[in-house]
């Protein structure tokens, strides 16, 4: 498994800044919650949105990348994914215009829900047909 960990890492990265763009507002007063602060509140949703999906879909694309899938394809989920969490935190976190990235961000990162659930079904369905066939 060499793919996934470098995703993951990139990723990581990504989560480690956004969590530093809600820690700034934590120390300059703002504790708990988001004080009605609507910066704040984006910053607080676009780090809270990261840590609901990216899990998941690496989650996929590490199962994928045991199966074997072509090292072109989970290049392809990984670097969307990249692409959209990119677009999605920037939005949220950085702009006060945020239709565009917020928009792709999600879709893409919908679609990589949809593909990477269809991919795993398959490859179960596929390993479960193979090992009736060898029984």
């Amino acid at each position: 498994m060499i793919i996934t960990p470098l995703y993951a890492g990139l990723l990581s990265l990504l989560f480690l800044l956004l969590s530093i763009r809600v820690v700034k507002f934590r120390v300059e007063g703002i504790s708990f919650g988001d004080g009605g602060n609507p910066v704040l509140l984006r910053r607080i949703r676009a780090h809270g949105n990261f840590s609901e999906y990216v899990p998941l879909i690496l989650l996929m694309i590490g199962v994928l990348e045991l199966s074997h899938f072509s090292a072109w394809l989970l290049h392809a989920l990984g670097l969307t994914l990249l692409v959209a969490r990119l677009l999605h935190g920037y939005s949220l976190a950085f702009t006060e215009s945020f239709k565009f990235g917020r928009f792709w961000g999600t879709a893409l990162t919908f679609g990589l829900l949809l593909v990477c659930g269809v991919l795993c079904v398959y490859q179960a369905v596929h390993a479960q047909l193979l090992l009736v066939q060898a029984g």
